[in-house]
C-alpha cells in the first residue's frame, strides 16, 4: 500500500496562529478523542467550504484513525508504521476499497491541517497509495419495477401522499437523498416544471420535473403538508416534512425506500441511489445525450456519467447498428 514514488518537495505552508480550543462539556470531550479533531472539522467547514455530510464523514474517518493510533504520537510516526493503517482498515475493519480510499483522503487532509498548525513538519500520509478501485456497474431497476415502486405507497399507509411524492421526486430528478431532504419550498417551481437542487460542494443545478411528479407533489402540498407543518412550533421552509413537522431526514428517506422495495419484492440492495442510477440509465436508453444527463445528475466529470452507458446493452447495440458502416 506504500507508493514507491516520493512526492516532489513542496513549499512549506505559512505559519498559522494555533486554533483556539473550546473547553466543552464532559460528554463533548468524550466524543472528541484528539484535541485537534474539533479544530480540523471547523477548518473543513469554514475554510475548505466542504458540505456538512462530507465534514461529518471525514470526522468519522479521523476518529477511526485515532482509534488505530492509540497512544502513539502523530509527529513521531514513520511511514513504515503508517503503512500498516490501510491494511488494518482492510483486515480488521473489513472496509471496501472505496471506503479505504476515502479514509486515506481524510487522513491526508488531516495531516495537511496539522502542517498548517506546525504540529508536524511533513505530510508522510502523501506517500500512502490508495487501493485500486474497480468500476462497478450500478444496480438499476427496470421501468416496470420502477412503476411498481412508485405506486407502492397506498391509501391506508401513514403519509402515503408524501411518500409517493418522495419516490416520484427522486426518480424524476435523479436527486440524491440528501438533496431531496434539503429541498425548500422556494426551490420547487411546479408551474415551470423544475426544481433547484443543491449538490456536492454547494453546487446548484436545475432539474426538470415530470408531469407525474408534479401531480404527486401538488397532492401532497394540498392534502398532507399543511397538517404536518402545523405540528412544528416554527414555520419550516422544507418541502418534505416528517411526521413531527420537521425536515425529513435523508436517513428516513433511505428507510422509506427499503420499506416499499421490500413490499414489491425488489432486491434488498435497492436504495435511494438505485432510483438515481435508474433515472440516468433510462434517460440514456431513451436516447438522451450523455452531456445532458451529466448536467442533470450534477456530475463534475463526464467519466462518472459514462458508467451508465454500460448498464443497458440494448443502447450500445442501437448505437452500433445506427453508426457502424457494416452493421
Amino acid at each position: 500500500m506504500v507508493s514507491s514514488k516520493r512526492p516532489t518537495k513542496k513549499k512549506r505552508p505559512a505559519r498559522r496562529k494555533p486554533a483556539a480550543h473550546s473547553e466543552g462539556t464532559a460528554d463533548q470531550k468524550k466524543s472528541i478523542p484528539h484535541p485537534w479533531l474539533q479544530a480540523f472539522t471547523s477548518y473543513l467547514r469554514s475554510e475548505c467550504h466542504l458540505a456538512e455530510n462530507t465534514v461529518a464523514a471525514y470526522g468519522r474517518d479521523i476518529r477511526r484513525f485515532l482509534s488505530w493510533l492509540g497512544n502513539r504520537r502523530i509527529p513521531k510516526l514513520t511511514i513504515q508504521e503508517l503503512s500498516a493503517y490501510p491494511a488494518w482498515l482492510q483486515e480488521q475493519e473489513e472496509l471496501a476499497p472505496a471506503s479505504i480510499s476515502r479514509h486515506l483522503v481524510a487522513l491526508k487532509m488531516f495531516i495537511r491541517y496539522l502542517q498548517l498548525e506546525n504540529v508536524v513538519q511533513e505530510n508522510i500520509a502523501e506517500l500512502l497509495g490508495s487501493p485500486k478501485l474497480w468500476q462497478r456497474v450500478p444496480h438499476v431497476l427496470s421501468p416496470q419495477m420502477v412503476d411498481q415502486l412508485l405506486t407502492a405507497p397506498q391509501q391506508g399507509d401513514e403519509l402515503w401522499r408524501r411518500d409517493r411524492a418522495v419516490l416520484e421526486l427522486l426518480y424524476a430528478t435523479g436527486a440524491r437523498a440528501s438533496e431531496a431532504a434539503n429541498l425548500k419550498l422556494a426551490d420547487v417551481h411546479l408551474d415551470r416544471s423544475f426544481c433547484l437542487c443543491s449538490g456536492k460542494g454547494g453546487k446548484e443545478r436545475i432539474t426538470p420535473l415530470s408531469a407525474a411528479a408534479i401531480v404527486r407533489i401538488e397532492d401532497y402540498l394540498a392534502r398532507e403538508r399543511p397538517q404536518l407543518a402545523a405540528r412544528s412550533p416554527v414555520q419550516q421552509p422544507w418541502l418534505l416534512l416528517s411526521s413531527r413537522g420537521l425536515r425529513l431526514r435523508r436517513e428516513r428517506i433511505w428507510e422509506l425506500i427499503k420499506k416499499y422495495a421490500a413490499q414489491i419484492g425488489a432486491p434488498p440492495e435497492v436504495s435511494p441511489h438505485t432510483l438515481r442510477h435508474s433515472f440516468a440509465t433510462h434517460l440514456l436508453a431513451g436516447g438522451a445525450d450523455l452531456r445532458q444527463v451529466q448536467e442533470m445528475m450534477g456530475h463534475a466529470s463526464i467519466t462518472t456519467t459514462q458508467v451508465y452507458t454500460h448498464v443497458d446493452p440494448t443502447r450500445l447495440k442501437q448505437v452500433h447498428q445506427s453508426f457502424h458502416p457494416r452493421a
